[in-house]
């Protein structure tokens, strides 16, 4: 078992911002400090977790509601927390976690138009006072996000979220940008137009009052 205490991190952003490639280097460069790192993301990060992903991406013939979205988004996330994140931070590990409930904020509530209030009740029955030690959101302008995702998710792969409209994700970015602002010290908002290198010396600053 670790010695070192649990800190739980997440990575938020837009499409394409560079959470997974960001939370890879990130990983490293923490066990280069001798720390246990357990990498995960959301939706997702258990097998049913995933399975419950799969649903929600997933582009077919019957409708999700932005409600329904919100409920399964949650169901994972119940999963998620209690079968990986709230063990891994009981035995000392870090957990770097793409995306948790300020993406729900972000894209269900402001961009989906799902009442705040119900995210937040859902929020405090799934994880209560479990929240992340420090939030890096990965900021960029939504063209160029949806530029760099759209080449590499290739052409008709998109998901249910990346074949939405830019006037969807510029909801979603000011979200984001409203969270950051009411949590400043939770919430640290990261270039990520900046080159992988300098995103993750960034990061790691970013990081640095938490490290032992």
């Amino acid at each position: 078992m670790s010695q070192s205490v649990g800190r739980f991190v997440s990575l938020e952003g837009i499409e394409g911002a560079g959470k997974s490639t960001l939370a890879n280097a990130l990983a490293a460069a923490l066990r280069e400090h001798a720390l246990n790192v357990c990498l995960t993301r959301e939706p997702g990060g258990t097998p049913l977790a995933e399975q419950l992903r799969s649903l929600v991406l997933a582009r077919g013939p019957e409708r999700i509601s932005a409600q329904s979205e919100t409920l399964l988004m949650f169901a994972a996330r119940a999963l998620h927390v209690d079968n990986l994140i709230r063990p891994a931070l009981q035995a000392g590990d870090w957990v770097l976690c793409d995306r948790f409930t300020d993406a729900t904020r972000a894209y269900q509530g402001s961009g989906r138009g799902v009442s705040a209030e119900l995210i937040e009740q859902l929020a405090e029955a799934v994880h209560g006072n479990l929240w992340p030690h420090r939030t890096l959101l990965l900021d960029l302008p939504v063209e160029q996000g949806l530029g760099r995702s759209r080449a590499r998710a290739g052409a008709g792969a998109a998901d249910r979220f990346e074949a939405e409209d830019r006037r969807f994700f510029e909801r979603v970015r000011t979200g984001y940008l409203k969270i950051a602002a009411a949590e400043p010290q939770r919430v640290r908002i990261l270039d990520a137009t900046a080159t992988p290198a300098l995103l993750a010396r960034a990061a790691l600053e970013a990081l640095a009052d938490l490290l032992p």
